[in-house]
C-alpha cells in the first residue's frame, strides 16, 4: 500500500482504483473483500501501510482461455488440506489478464471448494507443488508455518551448461524489492532479504540442473539468484534481458524451465509430517543428451514439461 498513516478500507480501494469505486464499493457491502485470514472487510474498517486486502475482480470479457487448466493433478486431499501439481503458464490467483482461468478458481469450481485458499505462490510461468487450505478458520495455523519458515522447498532449475565453478554448492543473499509499475522484481544494494542455497546436480547435451532450496520466499527470488551468478534460467522472460514474446504468448516453448518440486512441512492440523512431490519434467532438461553428472540427485525423477 502506497500511503503513510491509516485509511479505510473503502477509501484506500477506491483511491488505488478511481475507475471501479462504485463497484468497489459494492463488493464492500456485499462481504467480498477479505483480510489476509479470509475475514470479511467492513468499509470504515481501518487499514495501514503493509496490511493485505483480497477480492476478486470481474472477468474480463476478452480473457484467454487456458487449456492446461484441466492438467492441474492432485496429489493429496483431506478436509484439511489440498495439494496440487500445477503445469506451467497457469496463475495461481486472479491477476492481470487472468481471473477465472486462474488455479484457485478452478479448483474452487471443479472440486467444489468455495472457501479454498492459496497457502503460498507460484509464478505464472512456474511449474509444481502448491498448496491450498480448505477451511478459512485453518488457514492461519498453515500459513505460520510458511511466514516462519517451517516449510523446507526444493525447485528444480535448467541453465545453460554450468562452468566447472558452478559446480560447488552455494548460498546467495541479497536484497529483493517488488516495485509498483515494473514487471520483474528488483535486485537492491542493502541488508539481505532473501536466501537461497543452490546445488548443481548435472550437466548434459548444454544443459546444466540445480536444485534450489530457498529459504525466503521474495517475488522472483530463484530467477534473480540464478541470473546473479550468471545463469538464469532457460525460458525466462525477464532475465538475462526482457523478452515481450515469452510474456505474450500463452504457451511459449520452452516455458520457463523451474519446477517446485518438493514441499516438507509439519502438519499443524494433523501434527503429522508431510513431503510432496512433483510428478512433472522440465523438458530442455529430459531432451539433453547426457554428458556429466554428479549421481543420483534428489528429487530429479520429477524434473518439468
Amino acid at each position: 500500500m502506497d500511503f503513510t498513516g491509516t485509511t479505510t478500507a473503502l477509501a484506500y480501494l477506491q483511491s488505488r482504483f478511481p475507475k471501479g469505486a462504485d463497484r468497489l464499493a459494492e463488493l464492500v457491502a456485499a462481504g467480498q473483500v477479505y483480510d489476509r485470514l479470509g475475514n470479511s472487510i467492513p468499509a470504515a474498517a481501518p487499514v495501514m501501510r503493509g496490511d493485505m486486502l483480497y477480492l476478486f475482480r470481474d472477468p474480463p470479457t476478452d480473457e484467454p482461455t487456458v487449456a492446461s487448466l484441466a492438467d492441474i493433478e492432485v496429489l493429496f486431499r483431506d478436509d484439511h488440506l489440498l495439494v496440487v501439481d500445477k503445469p506451467h503458464q497457469v496463475s495461481v490467483i486472479p491477476r492481470g489478464r487472468w481471473v477465472t482461468q486462474t488455479a484457485l478458481v478452478y479448483l474452487r469450481n471443479a472440486l467444489s471448494l468455495p472457501e479454498l485458499s492459496p497457502l503460498h505462490r507460484l509464478d505464472r510461468p512456474t511449474a509444481g507443488v502448491l498448496a491450498f487450505s480448505v477451511r478459512p478458520e485453518e488457514r492461519g495455523a498453515y500459513q505460520m508455518l510458511f511466514q516462519s519458515r517451517a516449510v523446507a522447498k526444493t525447485y528444480l532449475a535448467v541453465t545453460a551448461a554450468a562452468p566447472p565453478a558452478a559446480e560447488a554448492p552455494t548460498r546467495i543473499s541479497t536484497r529483493i524489492v517488488k516495485l509498483r509499475g515494473l514487471a520483474p522484481a528488483q535486485q537492491v544494494p542493502g541488508e539481505p532479504n532473501a536466501h537461497t542455497e543452490v546445488r548443481w546436480l548435472a550437466t548434459r547435451g548444454g544443459r546444466s540442473l540445480f536444485e534450489l532450496r530457498p529459504s525466503t520466499g521474495k517475488t522472483h527470488q530463484l530467477r534473480l539468484h540464478m541470473h546473479h551468478l550468471g545463469l538464469p534460467i532457460l525460458g525466462d522472460p525477464f532475465w538475462p534481458e526482457m523478452r515481450p514474446e515469452l510474456l505474450s504468448d500463452p504457451d511459449p516453448y520452452p516455458p520457463l524451465q523451474l519446477l517446485a518440486a518438493q514441499l516438507e512441512f509439519t502438519d499443524p492440523i494433523a501434527g503429522e509430517s508431510r513431503a510432496f512431490n512433483s510428478r512433472r519434467t522440465l523438458s530442455t532438461w529430459e531432451r539433453a543428451g547426457e554428458v556429466r553428472d554428479s549421481g543420483p540427485c534428489r528429487g530429479s525423477r520429477h524434473a518439468p514439461e
